[in-house]
């Protein structure tokens, strides 16, 4: 099992920045891979980013790519998302997810389905004001 906590919300001016957190229990961490998903009201969960679980391969939705950036530190179990040039649009719950290691090099998995996460944070709220 793995536990995942996100950190790092709040509320921004549009143009501005922030920085999520993502802190996981357990020894496994650095075989895992990580995403960031996010959900508006009224609307479905989205992918956002991912990133596998060397750090050496990632992933961007076309909406935030060129804002954005995902890393991690294996040593500390933390994947971070960093946001740029905000925009109101961007306002969502946002999760952390892991896929564990048989998951992730499963055949057809995809890191852009959230249904190929085996755990879930419970989401920290980012709000962009205009």
């Amino acid at each position: 099992q793995v536990q995942l906590v996100e950190s790092g919300g709040g509320l921004v001016q549009a143009g501005g920045s922030r920085r999520l957190s993502c802190a996981a229990s357990g020894r496994t961490f650095s075989s895992y891979a990580m995403g960031w998903f996010r959900q508006a009201p009224g609307k479905e969960r989205e992918f956002v980013t991912a990133i596998s679980w060397s750090g050496g391969t990632t992933y961007y939705a076309d909406s935030v790519k060129g804002r954005a950036a995902i890393s991690r530190d294996n040593a500390k179990n933390t994947v971070y998302l960093q946001m740029n040039s905000l925009k109101p649009e961007d306002t969502a719950v946002y999760y952390c997810a892991a896929a564990g290691f048989s998951r992730a090099n499963a055949p057809g998995y995809s890191p852009f389905r959230f249904s190929d996460y085996d755990f879930w944070g419970q989401g920290t709220q980012v709000t962009v004001s205009s």
